[in-house]
């Protein structure tokens, strides 16, 4: 009989137990960090040379998270340029723009978004975007954190800009696929 209780109430923690694990860089003293603005955690301004020339900081990185979520700012330098269409099949993303203004394709719907809009991008549906102002500032969010770093990491270490077939293998390699050409405002 106590065997039971006992059993029944080892038991009843399991959930906390999964809890301590997907959270223990919560738990643990001392992982608390400020990014000052214009600064980047790792890796420095990471100016990309692919679909766009806009330039990363990592503000919130997958190191700290247990690859649980990164966050990026994204500072927008690329008028009339974005992303081709493409899935993330392991990821959620969302954008808040700071500055600035944005054409969103997702899935069959389209959005127009500028100062203080956040959108929310499901994994597994297509999406993309294109840059309208001439210059702007975004809050980029992937959870979980997955290879976007190092994604953005590989696209801004290219000395010149990748054809099409090597930015779909940058994005293969990545958890990504392109899906479509380029978006373009509706």
């Amino acid at each position: 009989m106590l065997r039971n209780r006992f059993l029944i109430s080892l038991g009843s923690l399991a959930p906390f137990s999964v809890m301590a694990r997907n959270f223990r860089h919560q738990l643990l003293p001392g992982l608390g960090f400020r990014v000052a603005a214009g600064e980047s955690r790792y890796n420095g301004h990471m100016r990309l040379q692919g679909v766009n020339s806009n330039i990363l900081d990592v503000k919130i990185s997958g190191k700290d998270t247990d690859g649980g979520l990164a966050v990026f700012e994204q500072t927008s330098v690329s008028p009339g340029k974005g992303t081709p269409l493409h899935v993330h099949p392991l990821q959620d993303e969302s954008f808040y723009v700071i500055e600035g203004r944005y054409f969103f394709k997702v899935g069959a719907d389209a959005f127009h978004l500028s100062e203080g809009d956040t959108i929310f991008l499901p994994r597994g549906v297509p999406h993309g975007w294109t840059q309208l102002s001439d210059k702007g500032k975004l809050i980029v969010n992937f959870q979980p954190a997955g290879k976007m770093e190092a994604f953005f990491l590989a696209v801004s270490s290219l000395k010149t800009p990748p054809t099409p077939e090597r930015m779909s293998a940058l994005f293969m390699e990545h958890e990504m696929q392109i899906v479509g050409p380029m978006v373009k405002p509706e």
